[in-house]
């Protein structure tokens, strides 16, 4: 009988730990993600406050000084004429103040024919992909998870909706002849972007072509042209 007790005791105390486990590991992810707002709305004073100690967001603008306009923005077509085509116009907290603590942002995505919007990443946010016009070929890759860096890729038509999950690498192609438009939602009012080619071969200062060589296993002279192409003067 007493050792039934211990057997009994030992489970409930087991499955106390993994509850404790699991409520640590979920409350680590949440504060992954932008905080809940504490208020009705916190909107952002341009440019902050000059000499002002840092904080994680933007700083309050007085709530008896908010006018509608802080919470409106006017996005127009964008220029898709340009080497890929394709035209990304965000609407972040930096361009719109009233989504400051709201955890929430969008992009408008226009495509010219063949446009592209070339492999890249979202730090802080998962993407949600609405196509309103045209058709898109869409794509993520895995992290590498049992080795395999797998890729997942759809063919996205007027209506249709597609998410890339946080920090994955991914793209969005027109493969039609005529023009696109996409929005894009973002969980978080300053996602971040990081273009893979522009990171690798277009950084300030540039990597060691040493490096890039050897990681890409080519010779140096094909990494100084990918640089040159890439170089903050050629954008």
């Amino acid at each position: 009988m007493q050792n039934y007790r211990y057997i009994e005791g030992s489970k409930i105390k087991m499955k106390a730990t993994y509850l404790l486990v699991a409520f640590l590991a979920l409350a680590s992810f949440a504060s992954a993600y932008d905080p809940s707002s504490l208020q009705d709305f916190c909107v952002a004073v341009p440019n902050g406050i000059k000499n002002a100690v840092f904080v994680n967001g933007k700083f309050c603008k007085d709530p008896k000084l908010v006018v509608p306009e802080d919470f409106f923005k006017h996005v127009d077509p964008g220029n898709v004429l340009n080497k890929f085509g394709s035209k990304a116009t965000p609407v972040t907290v930096n361009e719109l103040v009233g989504l400051n603590t709201l955890g929430i942002s969008l992009a408008r995505i226009d495509f010219g024919p063949k446009g592209l919007i070339p492999p890249h990443t979202h730090p802080r946010a998962t993407e949600i992909l609405t196509v309103i016009q045209g058709t898109l070929l869409v794509g993520f890759v895995t992290s590498n998870q049992n080795n395999t860096n797998r890729l997942f890729t759809k063919v996205l038509n007027k209506g249709d909706v597609f998410v890339f999950p946080i920090g994955l690498m991914h793209f969005q192609f027109n493969i039609g002849n005529s023009n696109a438009l996409a929005f894009a939602a973002l969980n978080s009012q300053n996602p971040g972007i990081i273009t893979i080619s522009n990171a690798v071969f277009g950084s300030t200062p540039p990597i060691s072509s040493e490096i890039l060589a050897k990681a890409f296993q080519v010779d140096n002279k094909v990494i100084n042209y990918l640089q040159k192409q890439f170089s903050y003067d050629n954008n």
